[in-house]
């Protein structure tokens, strides 16, 4: 897989906010996507050794019958520490490794994190899309940043993630009754088309199949 667009990774947090402060306004939150989607991915990550190794993983799953068709692992020292806000200078490194393993590559990547939901709008999924300038949607487990109203508990149901006075993202139901995710654009995408793709992804669990899969080989010894 080509990277696009390079930079040097940060040894300190002043140089990762300057980072996230040039990339911020380059992100696209329009759909720029290929004409047929035939493949969708999911990235995830894993820690070993007390987070001293990072272990990425992609699972590329056809669309949209969702049936895996490649996967992809791999692990390398981690070299930043964690820090909230700033979880894609300690992650990409290793992702990038696990795409560069890929043969088919996907049209569109679901992140386990945010997109543009993120106080400098540049989170882990919107700063990968940038670097490979793919469309790439944050898939987030957990609140960052923003406030909304209360979801109503049917599937499907969602209110936006407001932050600033500006809507950041969407809180979705995947499933009647469960917790919701925290959905944003990452890249190349816009927030309808990105909810709309996170509930085809979606099966009988809470994540979508593809961020679901990821997290399992990320989390595998």
């Amino acid at each position: 897989m080509k990277i696009y667009q390079q930079h040097d990774w940060p040894q300190t947090l002043e140089e990762a906010i300057a980072i996230q402060e040039k990339l911020r306004n380059q992100t696209i939150t329009e759909d720029k996507l290929p004409e047929t989607i035939k493949y969708v991915a999911g990235v995830d990550m894993g820690f070993e050794a007390d987070g001293t190794i990072s272990h990425a993983a992609v699972a590329v799953l056809s669309f949209p019958d969702l049936q895996i068709v490649e996967t992809a692992v791999a692990r390398r020292p981690t070299s930043f520490p964690y820090i909230p806000g700033f979880l894609s200078f300690r992650e990409i490194p290793a992702v990038l490794d696990a795409l560069e393993k890929v043969r088919i590559l996907p049209d569109i990547i679901l992140c386990d994190g945010q997109g543009i939901a993120h106080p400098r709008r540049l989170g882990i999924a919107s700063h990968l899309g940038l670097l490979i300038d793919m469309p790439t949607i944050g898939v987030a487990k957990s609140l960052l940043i923003g406030k909304y109203d209360e979801v109503p508990e049917t599937k499907g149901s969602w209110q936006p993630l407001i932050h600033q006075g500006e809507i950041i993202g969407a809180v979705l139901r995947t499933r009647t009754g469960v917790k919701p995710l925290y959905i944003s654009s990452g890249h190349r995408i816009s927030l309808p088309t990105a909810i709309d793709y996170v509930l085809r992804c979606t099966t009988k669990y809470r994540l979508p199949e593809t961020t679901r899969i990821a997290d399992k080989l990320a989390s595998s010894r």
